[in-house]
């Protein structure tokens, strides 16, 4: 051993029973990570209870009760983008023609209802409803159907 210690390629004066025990120890390491990570085949139980799992079957292994199909994940993603574009020009709109717009189409008033809240004539709730619609177009074509390749049609 002292022979090897003095060779150029040794630059350390260790010991073999140092060199062994760091081994052993990333052995050892090695070992409980594998044991953490893995799960032994035997571990599972051979006739798993199906209950525990939620699931809702009768004695035959049939469903007690089907479950309901999910809707067009896709569809409802693409909704939800448009109605955060949506949001995001109606935020770009003056506040009164924002108002304007949102109690006509998300609340349902009529136009005098309209006019009675925001305190304005027939007329101007038009042009506000009119301005709105437009400038909700032009966002919208440039922010969601220009930059999004056409989705809505």
């Amino acid at each position: 051993m002292a022979a090897l210690a003095g060779e150029a390629g040794f630059r350390g004066q260790s010991n073999l029973r140092t060199w062994l025990t760091g081994i052993l120890k990333h052995k050892i390491i090695d070992a409980i990570r594998k044991t953490t990570r893995e799960t032994a085949v035997g571990t599972f139980d051979e006739d798993p209870d199906i209950g525990a799992f939620g699931y809702k079957f009768k004695q035959n292994d049939h469903w007690q009760e089907r479950p309901t199909a999910w809707s067009d994940p896709d569809s409802a993603l693409e909704q939800k983008q448009f109605l955060a574009a949506l949001e995001k020009c109606l935020k770009g709109l003056p506040a009164r023609t924002a108002q304007a717009f949102l109690m006509r189409e998300h609340l349902g008033l009529e136009t005098d209802e309209i006019c009675k809240e925001l305190s304005v004539t027939a007329t101007h709730c038009w042009v506000l409803l009119y301005r709105a619609r437009m400038a909700l177009r032009q966002c919208l074509e440039q922010s969601w159907f220009g930059a999004t390749g056409a989705k809505g049609g």
